[in-house]
């Protein structure tokens, strides 16, 4: 009978062990599931991807820094080309309007008489040829 009796025992206290561990693997699952701890491990794995996701992108910017300069560019200016195509011409025509300014500004008389002289001998020119 003692034998029996050990046995008996003995599986009482398995079976108190298992059941113990059972209810904390349960609770242990039901704090898991509270909504609380849902929203809180998503956070924690979005600010993981986004960690991860950030240092992929600064490593690519630090091995490909011209494509992305020139990728950047050209998308400003795909965004710009309305107002691109809207200012465009009047800009052009400023700077050519400048650009003439200046040139004649520096222009002497003395060039402007050389330019008339050219311009008499080069009529001369087509007349004596005919």
């Amino acid at each position: 009978m003692p034998r029996t009796r050990n046995r008996l025992i003995a599986a009482a206290r398995r079976s108190m062990l298992q059941r113990a561990e059972l209810h904390r693997r349960l609770d242990v699952a039901r704090a898991a599931l509270k909504p609380g701890a849902l929203v809180d491990r998503g956070k924690y794995r979005i600010g993981e991807k986004l960690d991860d996701t950030a240092y992929a992108v600064q490593e690519q910017f630090r091995a490909n820094k011209l494509p992305i300069a020139l990728a950047a560019a050209a998308g400003l200016a795909w965004l710009m080309r309305e107002p691109i195509k809207q200012y465009a011409p009047k800009l052009v025509n400023r700077i050519q309007d400048l650009a003439t300014d200046v040139a004649d500004h520096f222009r002497t008389a003395d060039d402007a008489a050389n330019e008339d002289e050219i311009d008499t001998l080069e009529e001369e020119e087509n007349e004596a040829v005919r």
